[in-house]
């Protein structure tokens, strides 16, 4: 049942997933650092305050969590789902966005191989073949920052809306908002808008792999 208490429980929850405070996930969304504090959540005569469903948008949107794994907070559900939080680390391969460009760290599906990569331990759930990579530069900005990780799985299904990492055959490691995907071309919507968008021809790509977790 949607309750007052359930949604406000499920905004925390998700907060706690990316490593964020309440305040931490507002400002990652764009909006006030005050918009979530728990003063804000009943109105001086004490009824309920609900967040605004643009509010709920925006740090949907911020976290890269599907709306399936928002509404599954707000039921209880509480199971693992993109970016949870497990009770111990995970080691992960970690490489900088630079190295993974120049070849010979990944096989031909995108999964880590080579050698020259460090580890990393991250509060953040990953599998066996999740790896992490290092932004490097201001190519991502607002939602990435130089030396933030971020936590890639190949081989994941991806969807419209899902942050991906993409490797052309040219050697370009780019991570960018999967817009459209055929047989003949991906559409990849820039993270930064000083950074046009790209239509980039399969037949140039080496491979895709879906961001499921980032560092702040």
């Amino acid at each position: 049942m949607l309750s007052h208490d359930r949604v406000w429980a499920a905004i925390d929850a998700l907060a706690e997933r990316y490593s964020l405070s309440a305040s931490g996930l507002a400002k990652r969304a764009g909006l006030d650092s005050t918009a979530f504090n728990k003063s804000k959540r009943l109105s001086s005569d004490g009824r309920p305050r609900w967040p605004s469903t643009e509010s709920l948008a925006k740090i949907i949107e911020a976290t890269g969590a599907s709306l399936d794994e928002f509404t599954g907070l707000v039921e209880g559900r509480g199971k693992p789902g993109l970016g949870s939080l497990p009770a111990q680390r995970s080691s992960v391969p970690l490489l900088g966005f630079a190295q993974a460009g120049a070849g010979g760290f990944f096989d031909d599906a995108g999964f880590p191989a080579g050698q020259g990569w460090d580890l990393i331990e991250l509060p953040a759930q990953a599998t066996e073949a999740s790896y992490a990579l290092q932004v490097q530069g201001d190519s991502m900005l607002p939602l990435y920052r130089n030396g933030d990780v971020l936590i890639v799985e190949p081989g994941a299904a991806t969807r419209k809306g899902d942050r991906v990492v993409v490797k052309t055959n040219g050697g370009e490691v780019m991570a960018k908002v999967l817009d459209r995907q055929t047989a003949k071309s991906i559409m990849l919507v820039s993270l930064n808008p000083d950074h046009p968008d790209r239509d980039v021809p399969m037949r140039d790509v080496e491979w895709v792999a879906r961001i499921v977790w980032a560092s702040q």
